[in-house]
């Protein structure tokens, strides 16, 4: 076999003749690689990126000391990890405690390999074209909490227990709301593989003319059937959130309440893979979220799926002119620019919802455990089951009845919660009709002579009849 053979079956060839079956198992191999350690090495960037973002968000510098704009910062802690002393507690048991950060890693990439990056059934995927990709990608993103409540259980610490249940009972619990929003991406596609359903998501012509010059509007599963499949989206996207353990749904590592919760007795490198365990299950649910909701490789609109057409007329114009530009390698230059678009659509979409973990963990403060799983149990899950219920009407009858029953669903819901103690207490809380009703009617602060004693003061009010020295000394008595 010549080497032009070998590359042509190793990059074009589907179906690779039985005779040459390690030119496939090299295929494996390499697809493989490419989707470990793109995952892993995309976490020292992403690890960066957030210091920064949370940096800028909160009006300070972030890691801005170790080699340009700070990126070596992760280079730097990852090495500072690796030279640690590693060390076991006393009375752990040390199978499940050393094996712990691996269950918890190890799902995270075995996931990504049914997700697809790009069209290609060759090299499209780690394993391109499974038809029961959204089973094992259930079956799989379901064992991280495993490796979340050994390392609780193993290391002998009550804080870490007690980190290692919480992530048990919040995962489950948040686990059905996910379940039930890929369910719905299941019904509009009518597949469980993956890369048929990014198919399905094309685009919807709007004028002829506008189709002629490559615009339309995307066909995402996010916009079909709306709101249906914006609330579908939705529930995934806080779900990914709380199976993360991210913030707001940080609670098994809260360092308030369980020091650092179900790792709190692992240092050196076992402590740096549960690090990274969670950063590439960010990067994983992520993938997830891009491929089911939000088209996957394709672009927003089709004159951008592949490179304009006006920059190829160039080749052409001039390769008709017998322009000598066969050396610029112009058809070898498009053929791969047109490979690799879908890559970059994905990658783009999928640095969206990264800075949307970043942008939530940000701006909103970590929720208590009672009102976690309340929200998760009574608020996503029925709201998930009604979705679906509507939905498979939608299908199976007629939007319009779809849409007309969501309407009548949500009018009621909103009577109801109108209604409900938590809206009732809001509008009439206490300490907030005491907070008006004292800035209603307030009488402006006095300003004091200066004296001997003391210099120009600012006294409160007083009430009728009260004078200024027992309103001082209320004031005192209260704080």
């Amino acid at each position: 076999m010549t080497l032009h053979e070998f590359f042509n079956y190793f990059l074009f060839v589907r179906d690779v003749p039985p005779q040459y079956w390690w030119i496939e198992t090299a295929r494996v191999v390499a697809r493989v690689l490419m989707g470990v350690f793109g995952i892993l090495l995309a976490v020292p960037p992403l690890v960066w990126w957030e210091r920064r973002l949370l940096g800028w968000m909160q009006q300070r510098q972030g890691p801005n000391r170790v080699g340009p704009f700070g990126l070596l910062q992760t280079i730097a802690d990852g090495v500072k990890l690796l030279f640690k002393e590693d060390m076991n507690p006393t009375n752990v048991d040390k199978v499940l405690f050393i094996m712990a950060p691996m269950i918890f890693l190890i799902p995270s990439l075995v996931t990504a390999a049914v997700i697809p990056w790009g069209p290609s059934y060759t090299w499209g995927a780690v394993a391109p074209n499974v038809n029961v990709g959204v089973l094992y990608m259930l079956a799989w993103g379901s064992l991280a909490v495993y490796g979340v409540v050994l390392a609780g259980w193993s290391s002998n610490n009550k804080y870490s227990l007690l980190g290692g249940l919480r992530s048990s009972a919040q995962m489950i619990s948040y686990e059905l709301g996910m379940g039930l929003a890929i369910v719905s991406v299941v019904l509009l596609s009518g597949s469980l593989s993956l890369q048929d359903i990014v198919s399905n998501q094309g685009y919807y012509p709007i004028t002829a003319q506008l189709t002629h010059y490559g615009i339309a509007f995307p066909a995402w599963n996010v916009f079909k059937f709306f709101p249906l499949g914006f609330i579908a989206t939705l529930i995934y996207m806080v779900s990914m959130l709380a199976e993360t353990n991210r913030a707001p749904f940080d609670l098994p590592e809260a360092e308030t309440e369980l020091v650092a919760g179900y790792h709190t007795e692992y240092t050196s490198m076992k402590f740096a893979t549960f690090f990274l365990g969670e950063y590439a299950n960010m990067i994983v649910v992520s993938a997830i979220c891009t491929t089911l909701f939000f088209g996957g490789f394709h672009a927003p609109i089709p004159w951008l799926e592949q490179l304009p057409q006006g920059i190829v007329n160039v080749y052409k114009f001039n390769a008709a002119g017998l322009r000598d530009i066969s050396h610029w390698g112009i058809p070898w230059a498009t053929m791969v620019v047109n490979s690799l678009l879908p890559l970059v659509w994905f990658t783009l979409k999928v640095l969206g919802f990264l800075y949307f973990f970043i942008w939530i963990r940000a701006t909103m403060p970590r929720l208590r455990y009672d009102m976690l799983m309340k929200f998760g149990w009574q608020g996503l899950l029925p709201i998930a089951l009604v979705n679906i219920l509507l939905l498979a009407v939608g299908i199976a009858l007629n939007y319009g009845i779809a849409l007309a029953a969501w309407a009548v669903i949500f009018s009621i819901s909103l009577i109801f919660f109108a209604k409900s103690k938590p809206a009732q207490l809001f509008t009439t809380n206490s300490r907030r009709a005491e907070t008006i009703k004292l800035s209603s009617g307030t009488v402006p602060y006095r300003t004091v002579a200066e004296n001997p004693g003391h210099g120009v003061q600012t006294i409160p009010p007083t009430s009728p009849g009260e004078s200024v020295a027992e309103a001082l000394l209320a004031m005192s008595k209260k704080g």
